[in-house]
Parts: structure tokens; sequence; C-alpha cells
């Protein structure tokens, strides 16, 4: 079973809030884990982009728009407990949201990995992997089409992706969780390290957290992130209309094979506000998130 982008939407506003957002599911994220997005050199949204988890750039340039929390409010939503920050947070150390997020970005890129050399992921390349470290050498890794990740049975499993430069994806693709074993949760992890820039094409439905260390990454209209996050260590995050979902401290809800992110519902004071919103967040997001 694949989800789209609108009924990600769909199900992560009506499924119940399991914890608050601390999940340490990607390798030494410390202090970052709560934020859906981070963008050193800040962040801007346009069209009603929904974060399940908080958003800040850093004490350097806290430049926030396009979000209802910041100076310029705009359709993007934070939803509860996530937090929106208009002052960034501290961009450097031990213990501060960027300077774990540096680490988690050194300790996976130090893995011992596969060498996959200038291989693709998705349709001609790389499609059905088992849990593990997988290194790349492209100045581009191209994701096209859909790439599965085969648990083995193993609600625990874990994949880091090495990518010394960019990570691209065509427009419609994929990330897949399969095989995972008993129970309701995903309690593993999906990190991809990458040393320049992301770009996730419009439509995308990918998994897990990106750690950049150059430059700035771009969601295009209609991309999800389920089970993770965007950071970007340096450099800005751009968001065009996108769902992104944090995982939660008991982990990731499954649908079907497919690793569904939890939603935590609003509290009572903000869930009042919802009908309207949501109303015309549905009608905004069907007329740019084709139908799958």
């Amino acid at each position: 079973m694949r989800l789209s982008a609108f009924s990600t939407l769909a199900s992560a506003l009506v499924l119940s809030s399991l914890a608050a957002i601390a999940h340490a599911d990607t390798i030494g994220i410390g202090t970052a884990a709560p934020f859906g997005v981070l963008g050193e050199a800040g962040v801007t949204n346009t069209g009603p982009s929904i974060i399940f988890g908080s958003v800040a750039g850093s004490t350097g340039t806290p430049s926030v728009t396009g979000f209802t929390f910041s100076t310029s409010p705009g359709p993007g939503m934070v939803v509860p407990p996530g937090v929106g920050y208009t002052t960034g947070v501290a961009n450097s150390g031990p213990g501060t949201p960027f300077g774990d997020a540096a680490t988690a970005y050194m300790d996976a890129q130090g893995l011992s990995g596969m060498n996959e050399g200038t291989n693709n992921l998705g349709a001609g390349g790389l499609t059905n992997l088992a849990p593990g470290v997988y290194s790349f050498t492209s100045t581009t890794v191209l994701l096209n089409g859909l790439l599965q990740l085969n648990a083995g049975g193993n609600n625990n499993a874990s994949w880091t992706f090495q990518i010394p430069f960019a990570l691209t994806t065509a427009s419609a693709s994929s990330v897949q969780v399969i095989n995972s074993g008993a129970g309701n949760l995903f309690t593993g992890s999906i990190t991809w390290a990458v040393g320049s820039d992301a770009m996730l094409g419009t439509t995308t439905e990918f998994l897990g957290t990106i750690i950049s260390n150059s430059a700035g990454d771009q969601l295009l209209t209609g991309a999800t992130i389920g089970c993770g996050r965007v950071i970007s260590l340096t450099g800005s995050v751009t968001l065009q209309s996108n769902v992104i979902q944090t995982p939660s401290s008991t982990g990731c809800p499954q649908m079907g094979g497919v690793v569904v992110p939890p939603a935590p519902v609003p509290e009572p004071a903000t869930f009042c506000l919802f009908p309207s919103g949501l109303l015309a967040m549905i009608f905004l997001l069907r007329r740019v998130i084709p139908k799958s």
C-alpha cells in the first residue's frame, strides 16, 4: 500500500497523539529530535505546508517566513506540540540543535558502509535494500521511482545513506519500508547524510531524516517526509506545500508495510480553529497535489 501526499495529510489529521516528539531515531540526533525543519540560514515556506515538529533557523539567521507564527504570517502550520522559533536556535556546540545535528552527520558519514559507487536509487538503480550503511560516490545521487527498504521482519532496522554531494528525487518518487516486524510501530531509523544539498521533486513521498552539510535544501510542491525531518547545517530550507512528520517517542505507526508517522492532536484551544482551516488546506492541496 502506498500513501499519496493527500492521503498522508488526511491520516495525519485523524491519528491520535502517541507521545511528545523526542524519539532518538537518527544517530546522535540529540536536541535536534523535536525539529521537523532546521535551516541554519533560515526557513522559507510557500503554500499550506503542515509540520509535525518544531521549525527554526539559527540565532545568526533566524528568519522563518510563510508560517502563522512568523512576523510575516503565511499559510504554513506547525502542529502542537511543535514550536515555531522566531529568534532561532543555537547553531554550534554539543547540546544545541544544530550542534547535535552536526554530530549526527559526522557519525553517519564515519560509519563503514557498502560502496555503491555511482549507482542511483529506484528505477535503473538500487530498488530493494536490506538494513545497512550505503556509501555513494556520484556528484548527484538520484532517486527515480520506488525505493523499498526491506526490514527483514525487524521493526528496529536501520539504514544510513552516505551521499558525498547532492541528493535529488524525481517527481512522484517514493521510499517505502517493507517486511517490518509484528506490531504497529517502526522503531528503527533512516538517515540521509548529504554532503551538499537535497532537493525532493514534486509529490515525492520520502522517509527518514535528511541532514545536509552545504548549500540549501528544497522540497518542491507536494513533497512529503515521513518518520523524519530536514536539516540544513549551513544553508536554508525552502518548502512548497509540504507535509513533514517527525517520529514520536514511541516510533512510527505502519499502514500496509509503509511507515506512516504519528500526528499529535492539537490542544483544545487550537483544535476549535481546525474546521475552517482544514477545509481550506484540503481545498488547496487537492489543487496542487495530483491524485495517486
